[in-house]
């Protein structure tokens, strides 16, 4: 299993209100610093059961800034895996030192396979897939993302009993694994709002697969733009709130949704006197280059 280098806790920021409503940000993002927040609780599980099967290589997909491609090298590097990231864009190939994220994660020993946008999108098909096979031989298979059974199963252990006294839990949605994870794991009186980093409303049937309960909603306003899209006022959002709680925010997840709180705060969205709980799902890499990716 993958141990944290420093526990996960709860940190009181002050959001300017009349309603009487507390925020908190749960640190998750300090819980390893390379594999980072929901990437430590997603690769958990998957690294448990990659070993059980008695796998030796992981392989797994993302694009050119990947946090999950970055935290997957990290992770074979740590815990004795090869590692093989099929990346999105043939184009990178003969420039993928110049990206910071690719680069690290050569370093951390990963292979690289450069699939055309075409093979990446087929990526799941079986004939795609038993060419991987052909050329890399036996591996684990950890999805996109990372989201699977297992990415969930560690996901349910962001909140503990502490966390009982939040009415709500506010995270970033990507592929939706770590909302499904915390859903799960609700009280009765919580209800978990997820704000999607991607336009698009098929967020809500990949996390019914696998959440549990109905103590959900997603808010679909706050993307700016699209997936990986970052403009001046999210830019500013992110330094002033840099400045003011010396928390760090990446540009694609965390800050589009901790905007959407304050945001809704100010729209009096949130009940009076409502305790929010926000989870700092980590992936600060994406700050080297301004632009992050699942």
């Amino acid at each position: 299993m993958i141990l944290p280098q420093k526990p996960s806790y709860n940190e009181k920021i002050e959001i300017p209100n009349e309603l009487g409503i507390e925020v908190f940000v749960k640190r998750e993002d300090v819980l390893h610093a390379e594999i980072s927040g929901n990437k430590f609780r997603k690769l958990t599980y998957n690294l448990e059961e990659a070993k059980q099967q008695g796998k030796t290589k992981l392989l797994t997909f993302g694009g050119a800034y990947s946090n999950h491609i970055a935290a997957v090298a990290a992770a074979g590097r740590d815990y004795g895996f090869e590692t093989i990231g099929v990346i999105r864009g043939e184009e990178l190939e003969w420039k993928y030192q110049e990206n910071p994220t690719l680069k690290k994660a050569s370093q951390d020993g990963m292979q690289f396979y450069f699939a055309t946008r075409t093979q990446y999108r087929n990526k799941t098909n079986a004939d795609f897939l038993e060419n991987l096979h052909q050329q890399f031989g036996d591996f684990y298979l950890i999805p996109e993302g990372g989201t699977n059974e297992f990415a969930v199963k560690g996901c349910e252990e962001i909140l503990t009993d502490e966390d009982a006294v939040f009415n709500f839990v506010c995270c970033a949605v990507g592929t939706g694994g770590t909302i499904s994870g915390i859903i799960n794991s609700l009280k009765p009186h919580q209800k978990a709002i997820g704000f999607p980093a991607l336009k698009g409303d098929f967020l809500f049937n990949d996390i019914q697969k696998y959440a549990k309960n109905t103590q959900w909603d997603l808010v679909t306003d706050y993307h700016f733009g699209g997936y990986a899209k970052i403009n001046t006022e999210l830019k500013l959002f992110l330094n002033s709130f840099y400045q003011k709680y010396l928390i760090s925010l990446d540009p694609v997840y965390t800050s589009k949704m901790v905007f959407g709180v304050i945001d809704l705060i100010s729209k009096e969205y949130f009940p009076e006197n409502s305790k929010i709980l926000i989870i700092h799902t980590g992936g600060l890499q994406g700050l080297q280059s301004n632009i992050a990716e699942i």
